[in-house]
């Protein structure tokens, strides 16, 4: 094809994925959310799993998803999505599953759950939301809220001595044999949009070859629940959440492999 054609403005045209429903954008403005559904609707379509795809939505903004990407969608209890996915995966094994949760979700409420599918190695891909509060109902804090950060329930900042450590929960999941391939982007810049798709890209096919649990953690903003514009959010997260929570693989192996290997 000649460049006079490339360029001509009808092959310029950027389409949205087939798979995301037209419905208008709910989210708070700069939220990463919508982001990840444009990533996932994407690979859905360029995969051509639309039809053998099933997604788990648990409690908080997360559950929204299933108003955005059309696939077949169940519902869970707050922080059960795992343990809902794996009855899903088994009853339909040749079925590509992922859980969508948010770090409050995932990390507190559904730590035994996350812990446990993992380290049984389900086959079924984990997309975790890590915006370090309670996003939908207030902006608390979370296990994933850093130190000295203020939210509604710590206003003065969490304080380690009385809160605890921020959980880095997904190098947690990468020490379980029943993980193939644990990772941790963000979707802040165009660039780092682009290495996200490939690891969820990598973490869809490793359960499309029954390699185990994917474990993609997105490091992401909230906007309102950190009361900051979303440029504002955007830049505080990479100044202060990327150097706590380091975006790169952690593991990827087969089920059963090392536990890490990087």
């Amino acid at each position: 094809m000649d460049i006079k054609d490339i360029i001509k403005p009808e092959n310029l045209v950027y389409d949205k994925s087939k798979v995301q429903i037209d419905t208008i954008m709910h989210y708070c403005p700069g939220c990463s959310h919508g982001v990840v559904h444009k990533i996932l609707s994407e690979l859905i379509e360029e995969m051509d799993i639309q039809e053998k795809t099933i997604g788990i939505a648990p409690v908080g903004c997360a559950v929204f998803a299933y108003n955005y990407i059309d696939i077949d969608w169940q519902e869970a209890a707050h922080g059960r999505a795992p343990a809902v996915a794996t009855g899903v995966v088994r009853l339909n094994p040749d079925k590509f599953v992922f859980a969508y949760q948010g770090d409050g979700d995932l990390a507190s409420i559904g730590a035994a759950e996350i812990l446990h599918a993992c380290n049984r190695g389900e086959n079924l891909l984990v997309v975790f939301i890590n915006n370090a509060t309670y996003g939908m109902t207030g902006g608390q804090m979370a296990p994933t809220t850093l130190n000295g950060m203020v939210t509604s329930t710590t206003p003065g900042g969490r304080n380690i001595d009385l809160n605890g450590y921020p959980m880095k929960i997904t190098e947690l999941i990468a020490q379980l044999p029943g993980t193939s391939y644990v990772t941790r982007q963000a979707v802040h810049t165009a660039g780092a949009v682009r290495k996200c798709k490939r690891s969820l890209k990598k973490g869809i096919q490793n359960v499309l070859d029954k390699k185990g649990t994917s474990f993609v953690e997105v490091v992401s903003t909230c906007s309102s629940g950190w009361k900051m514009t979303p440029v504002d959010a955007n830049n505080w997260m990479a100044e202060n959440m990327i150097p706590y929570y380091p975006l790169g693989d952690m593991k990827d192996s087969v089920k059963g492999g090392p536990v890490s290997e990087n």
